[in-house]
Formats: structure tokens, C-alpha cells, sequence
């Protein structure tokens, strides 16, 4: 906040403050004598309104209000930049109220933290507890349901980026991950031809049937030969590598959308994924319940 906005709000502050000041202490200066002999001027149907004070009880409250104002503002943010003397913040409270409860839980991670992933996927209170931390932390890109949306992969089923393993699922929380698919029209022949022939040929990987299709039969033996670019990342049999995140073209989920339209747009401009690093936000024993929980969505779909 500029000293323009700062001091202009402080201004503004107290000059209602003295406002309503000034408000009460002419309200108030008559005496009930005086006020009898006075009226307002205003006249209806042979009735007079008089110009009577406030009754003390009522004015006294009004009072009140006005010291409980200044205390306050003496005390706490309210005056543009001045933050009070007690330095009080919503930040600041809300640090302290999530130490308290951290420090209050830690006994009951630790004990978890003792169970192997695998195994405390099966337990129904680390699933009700995961569950909690995956809504606070982890639902904004996947989805309260953690099946996820284009971009944001889908964590219910049985495809996993990076391994779905305990280990592998640790390990992404804690250090996040970072996908980069380059643009390749240039490397398979920078031509719109050659991109639509290549995007088609990745749409027959996972659905063969396609290649009844005359255009999509010709399309795949034109790009065919031009797949071994592609397949330093994804593999010559195109079932991706997840140690780096390459992903599977023959099982028929789609990150980042499965027309046509869409895969010819991943060739020809490439695709950056990031799922940011949970480590400091996060304890080591809660990043295992959490991961204990995440491993739990894939074992539902198995069941």
C-alpha cells in the first residue's frame, strides 16, 4: 500500500471517529430543561417534536463504541499501514492455529509413518485421514474425485506417468515432477501434412480399427517410418517410459485430450506439465498417508 492509500484511509478513520464525536456531543449539550422549552420546528396534525437529548444510558453506550474503536485501532490493523501494537495478523493466527494442530496430530503420523504404504492403504482411517490432506492440498488439479481433468492426470485408474509403485508415489509427492514433450513437426517433416499423418498414426496405436479406415491406413504408412523420432522417448513399441515420464500411446488415456485436433496440437507445439514439489509444505509422515491414500484410489479400480 502506497503512503497516498495509507494516509488517505487513515484520514478517512478518524475523521468519522470524530464525526460521530462531535455527532454525540451536540446531542447530548442540552440540558432536559432546556430541551422542553426547544423543539425542532417540526409540526403535524398539532403535534410539536421536540429537540430532547439522548438518554444517558443510550448516550453512554454510544460512548462506548467510540473508546472500544480507538482501543482497537491502537491494538490491531485498521489505520492504512499501521498494523497496531500487538502485530497481529490473520496470517500470523492462522500460522499459530495450524502449529497447534500439527503438534497436536504429530503422535498419530509417527505411528502411521511406522506402516508400510502398501499396507496402510488398506486401513479404513488412513483413508478418511488422506483423504483430508489430498482435498486440502492435492484436489485443486485433480479433482475432489482425483480422476482429473485435461492436463491433470487421473489418479483413480491404473496409468501411471511416473510408476504407481509406493515408492515412486512417495517420490513424486515430495519432489513433484516436471513433463516436457518438445514441439516435433520439425523433426517429422515440418510440414501440416506430415503432422495430420503422424497424429493419426498415434490414434491407431491404441485403436487398431482405425486402420480399416483407407485414410487412416495411408496416414500410418506414411508416418510409420517417422515414429523412430518419437520413439527415443516413448519406445519402439510407443508403451511409453516412466522414467521420464513418457506416456503410454497404446492404452487409450489422453492426457491432454484424444481428437485428432488435440494430438496434432501436443506434435506440433509440444506439452509442459509441472506437479510442483509438496516437501516443506508437507511433513515426511503426512506425505505417507497422503501417498497411502493415492495408492488406495488405484487399488479400488483393480478391485
Amino acid at each position: 500500500m502506497s503512503d497516498f492509500w495509507s494516509g488517505y484511509i487513515i484520514f478517512i478513520v478518524v475523521l468519522n471517529l470524530v464525526g460521530c464525536a462531535v455527532l454525540l456531543f451536540a446531542n447530548s449539550r442540552l440540558s432536559a430543561e432546556e430541551a422542553r422549552q426547544d423543539t425542532t420546528g417540526h409540526k403535524f396534525d398539532g403535534i410539536e417534536e421536540r429537540n430532547q437529548p439522548l438518554p444517558r444510558w443510550w448516550l453512554f453506550l454510544f460512548v462506548g463504541t467510540l473508546v472500544f474503536a480507538v482501543g482497537y485501532l491502537v491494538l490491531y490493523p485498521g489505520l492504512g499501514r499501521f498494523g497496531g501494537l500487538l502485530n497481529w495478523t490473520s496470517v500470523t493466527q492462522w500460522e499459530q492455529e495450524v502449529a497447534l494442530v500439527e503438534k497436536s496430530s504429530e503422535p498419530l503420523f509417527k505411528e502411521f509413518a511406522k506402516v508400510p504404504v502398501a499396507e496402510l492403504a488398506h486401513y479404513p482411517e488412513t483413508r478418511d485421514v488422506g483423504g483430508r490432506l489430498f482435498a486440502q492440498n492435492c484436489a485443486i488439479c485433480h479433482g475432489s474425485d482425483a480422476r482429473g481433468a485435461r492436463g491433470y492426470p487421473n489418479l483413480t485408474d491404473d496409468d501411471w506417468l511416473y510408476g504407481g509403485s509406493p515408492d515412486a508415489i512417495v517420490q513424486t509427492i515430495t519432489s513433484g515432477r516436471r513433463g516436457t514433450m518438445t514441439p516435433m513437426a520439425a523433426a517429422i517433416g515440418n510440414s501440416g501434412e506430415a503432422v495430420r499423418d503422424m497424429a493419426m498414426y498415434v490414434q491407431t496405436l491404441s485403436r487398431p480399427d482405425l486402420k480399416n479406415k483407407p485414410e487412416y491406413r495411408d496416414a500410418a504408412e506414411r508416418a510409420e517410418p517417422r515414429f523412430q523420432v518419437c520413439a527415443a522417448c516413448h519406445g519402439a513399441d510407443a508403451t511409453g517410459n516412466q522414467m521420464i515420464g513418457a506416456p503410454n500411446l497404446t492404452d487409450g488415456i489422453w492426457l491432454h485430450g484424444a481428437r485428432l485436433e488435440d494430438i496434432e496440437t501436443t506434435i506440433r507445439e509440444g506439452r509442459q506439465g509441472h506437479m510442483p514439489a509438496h516437501e516443506g509444505v508437507l511433513t515426511p509422515e503426512r506425505i505417507h498417508v497422503l501417498a497411502a491414500y493415492v495408492y488406495s484410489l488405484s487399488m479400488e479400480t483393480e478391485e
